[in-house]
């Protein structure tokens, strides 16, 4: 019963924090919400951080998931799309982490520490993918291009939810797949003619669902 209601907690302070912002709910709202004490709630968690905690320990899981190990074979750019949708998946569900990422990092030191690691990782998995393109002569990139594009890439994703609120933008889920379209673009221009053509009727099927 005990694990039933901390999950309860954790299942409904996500809502709260992806629909309102972290900044905007309290421990009492999400009490509230569960129509439970607030001591209820004290006794599976010591404060809202802890709570942020928990649910960032899953959501570093799910994004270690989704940027998991590269084939063994050569990349494709269907292998790029897949990944790009399992990550933007992973922003989606948590999307308050990126929402109020400044400020959770800015006050709480080890969120930033893995924040960082997820950081590392990604720009290492990128630039692994990439590298692998260029092996299979899909894309041409130097080394240093490489590099800049995976720090692009990162930057899009990391910010997009942002970028779109302030360009006034209110449909967070067409936002994220605009962001997927987005980061494809930024490797169109490497693509070899025939590749390139591919990511193009890519991009408009995937406009057409």
């Amino acid at each position: 019963m005990a694990r039933d209601t901390r999950e309860r907690i954790l299942e409904a302070s996500l809502t709260l924090f992806n629909a309102r912002g972290e900044p905007n709910v309290s421990t009492n709202h999400i009490a509230d919400e569960l129509e439970i004490s607030p001591g209820n709630l004290y006794y599976h968690f010591r404060n809202k951080d802890d709570i942020i905690e928990q649910l960032f320990a899953r959501f570093e899981t799910r994004m270690d998931s989704a940027l998991g190990p590269a084939p063994e074979r050569q990349p494709t750019l269907e292998d790029i799309w897949l990944q790009l949708h399992a990550v933007y998946e992973c922003i989606w569900d948590y999307r308050f982490i990126y929402r109020d990422l400044v400020d959770l990092t800015s006050r709480n030191r080890k969120l930033r520490m893995h924040f960082a690691r997820i950081f590392k990782r990604s720009s290492d998995n990128a630039v692994q993918i990439m590298r692998g393109l260029v092996r299979a002569e899909v894309m041409r990139a130097s080394a240093d291009e490489i590099e800049a594009t995976a720090g692009n890439i990162l930057l899009i994703a990391t910010f997009w939810l942002n970028y779109s609120a302030v360009r006034g933008e209110h449909d967070e889920r067409a936002a994220i797949n605009r962001g997927i379209q987005q980061v494809m673009m930024l490797i169109a221009p490497f693509l070899r003619d025939a590749e390139r053509l591919h990511l193009h009727h890519l991009l408009l099927a995937y406009k057409d669902q």
